[in-house]
């Protein structure tokens, strides 16, 4: 693997997988009701549901008790995601280890992208190639910039190294990185991770009280001043700028 760049030996190689043995499979519940939310409340039943960057698979595992007859399949260039494809063989999930814009020929109905664009080396570019593969996108983004995390630094570092993230956004940066690649929003929502997703720390229970008083203000600028949040965005192909 010595050919490999730093950010792809992370998830082809074991970096990853020792610093997140889990893949953060305890998050998929909390997730896949962050994606069923925004398609409900756009209308939007999918007969057909293709999850890029899949990791574990449990984001569709738990899609499949509420979309029974829906095709879903999944998508993971990591190859030490795949041991846990096993629990999921009885939900009738169709999981490949590969690059999904290399593999994928078929105009998908609903595309996912959880947590995968701050991943990337060049968002632009994945983006702009993705856009063409699907009538609908589900984008989940973590927000993890904002004034106290720039003022502290720490948690930056932080998601740097155990997650892997290596782009930052707020809101609007993160709608506007969809809007220069040619994705039209049609909904979004801030997910409340702050207060109702899994794996909450010490610290992060703590600073709740703080943001809900500024959130009571405002919601963007509590995002924005005191962080925690994730952006769920319902989008279609539409013209680049």
């Amino acid at each position: 693997m010595a050919d490999m760049n730093p950010v792809e030996q992370r998830y082809l190689g074991s970096d990853y997988a020792e610093k997140n043995p889990s893949w953060d499979i305890e998050d998929a519940p909390w997730k896949a009701l962050q994606v069923r939310r925004i398609l409900d409340r756009h209308g939007v039943v999918p007969r057909q549901i293709t999850e890029v960057g899949c990791g574990a698979g449990g984001v569709l595992a738990e899609l499949r008790r509420h979309y029974p007859d829906a095709e879903l399949r999944g998508y993971d260039i990591a190859p030490q995601a795949a041991k846990f494809w096993r629990d999921h063989h009885s939900a009738n999930i169709e999981l490949e280890v590969g690059d999904f814009l290399e593999i994928n020929r078929d105009r998908c109905d609903v595309v996912l992208v959880l947590d995968v664009i701050e991943h990337l080396p060049d968002p632009h570019a994945f983006l702009t190639r993705l856009r063409g593969h699907a009538d609908l996108f589900v984008f989940h983004i973590p927000l993890d910039l904002s004034a106290a995390s720039v003022l502290r630094e720490t948690p930056l570092l932080y998601v740097r190294d155990k997650a892997g993230h290596i782009h930052y956004y707020t809101r609007r940066l993160a709608l506007a990185l969809l809007a220069e690649c040619g994705f039209e929003v049609v909904g979004w929502r801030y997910t409340g991770a702050a207060f109702s997703a899994p794996q909450r720390t010490w610290r992060t229970r703590l600073a709740a009280f703080a943001r809900r008083v500024v959130y009571a203000l405002s919601r963007d600028l509590g995002a924005r001043l005191l962080g925690g949040e994730t952006l769920i965005v319902l989008a279609r192909p539409g013209t680049a700028r």
